[in-house]
């Protein structure tokens, strides 16, 4: 699908762009360059949680049982997902090597679940209540929620190991 935000163009008399800046002139090649955006983030964009996963129909059935999120399409047969949760889009991935976009990349699933970069968080009003739900659905936590005074928490994983937390502010 094509991003409506980038179109290709001619540069203007002897310009050239590239991602989408002017630069010195030079031939009249096709180039990209930016269109429709004057500020950044501007309505109508919206932000994709992507998650890299090692089984893509056991994490595309937790995601959907356990919490709640539901699959808007697939793709890539069947190597990607993208799911609504919360009103939040969440990408699925199975992993994979460098790419022209990305030549330096390689997609993998966490490698030691115990070592976190990054978690998602839902803020609830009541944890206790949150965590029995999600229990009964097969989430494992990694405690019961912990009352802090200021806020009562409880951490849970999927299915690879991306870290979830539930907190309820105190």
């Amino acid at each position: 699908m094509r991003n409506p935000l980038l179109q290709r163009r001619r540069p203007e008399s002897g310009r050239r762009y590239r991602d989408g800046l002017a630069t010195s002139p030079a031939g009249d090649e096709d180039v990209l360059s930016s269109v429709g955006v004057e500020s950044f983030p501007a309505e109508g964009m919206e932000l994709t949680r992507l998650l890299v996963v090692s089984d893509m129909a056991r994490s595309r059935d937790w995601y959907e049982h356990v919490l709640g999120a539901t699959v808007h399409r697939e793709y890539g047969g069947g190597s990607s997902c993208v799911m609504q949760l919360l009103g939040a889009w969440l990408l699925l991935v199975t992993g994979g090597g460098p790419t022209e976009d990305k030549p330096t990349v390689t997609f993998a699933p966490p490698g030691d679940p115990d070592r976190v970069s990054a978690e998602m968080i839902f803020r609830v009003p009541d944890c206790r209540g949150a965590y029995q739900v999600l229990r009964e659905r097969g989430a494992e936590f990694l405690t019961p929620p912990v009352d802090h005074g200021w806020e009562v928490r409880a951490f849970f994983r999927d299915p690879d190991g991306h870290l979830f937390e539930i907190s309820q502010a105190g």
